[in-house]
């Protein structure tokens, strides 16, 4: 049996650390994370606050966990409307092809020539920026890539010796796509899947910081940042805590991504 790398184990348990305090502070944090106290206003990190306070006095940690949660549930939503779009676009064109094919890339196409923070700021301009505009904005931004990744799975399964037994035996186009196709097909979504999050997570942070993203006084890390440019030289712990969750949370997920690729991957076990 094979053992776990530390890059597995090392990854889990960050991105494990942050899931789990997202769940938390969904039921519990340890002050309101919106209260203000301006008696505590700009306090340094010590017993009563752990992570010190913010302008209006607000808890800093309570504010992080509750950051969490925003940002895990952006991330999770964003990354499963993606794949579930993406991977039924690609499997029609790449099994389809033909016009259907010819036409859909051509938007596909159209879309990834587009940065995908662009492209979502554009649509965040339009729906106005809220927690539901931000998935759609990235999701549309993101599901162009996850499409050109399943269809080129496609392209190279539906040659395969059992693609051409299931149609032998009189299974329709649509089963053996369901049956056949899509299952050689989660593998790479797997990998594709912990690699976006890692990217819609630091995308929906970069929104936030530019303004865009859930609008204040809900925290985000995004937000935090930008809120605490202001106060850097008096309070920097506003600054270095929210920046820390981010570069922790991206380290966590590259780390399980690339244990998740030279766990799956053929190509990588034999190295």
């Amino acid at each position: 049996m094979r053992l776990p790398s530390l890059n597995a184990v090392l990854g889990a348990t960050i991105v494990g650390l942050i899931v789990g305090a997202g769940l938390v502070a969904m039921v519990w944090t340890p002050y309101d994370p919106l209260k203000l106290d301006f008696l505590a206003r700009l306090a340094p990190p010590s017993a009563h606050h752990l992570l010190g306070t913010d302008e209006f006095g607000r808890d800093v940690l309570s504010r992080l966990m509750r950051a969490a949660t925003t940002s895990v549930w952006i991330s999770i939503l964003t990354v499963c409307a993606s794949i579930l779009a993406g991977t039924a676009l690609g499997l029609v064109t790449g099994y389809m092809r033909g016009w259907t094919d010819r036409i859909l890339m051509m938007f596909n196409d159209a879309l990834l020539a587009f940065p995908g923070i662009l492209l979502a700021l554009g649509l965040l301009s339009v729906v106005g920026a809220n927690m539901y505009g931000i998935i759609l904005a990235l999701g549309l931004a993101y599901t162009p890539l996850v499409t050109r990744v399943v269809r080129g799975a496609v392209l190279s399964l539906k040659e395969k010796e059992f693609i051409e037994a299931s149609r032998v035996l009189g299974n329709s186009e649509s089963f053996t796509m369901v049956r056949h196709v899509l299952p050689n097909c989660i593998a790479p979504l797997i990998v594709l899947a912990t690699s976006m999050f890692g990217w819609v997570l630091l995308a929906e942070s970069a929104l936030s910081f530019l303004g865009l993203g859930v609008p204040p006084p809900a925290p985000t890390w995004g937000n935090m940042l930008a809120e605490s440019r202001t106060y850097i030289s008096q309070a920097a712990w506003l600054g270095i805590f929210p920046g820390l969750c981010i570069s922790l949370a991206l380290l966590g997920i590259n780390l399980l991504g690339d244990a998740l690729r030279d766990r799956l991957d053929p190509h990588m076990r034999g190295l």
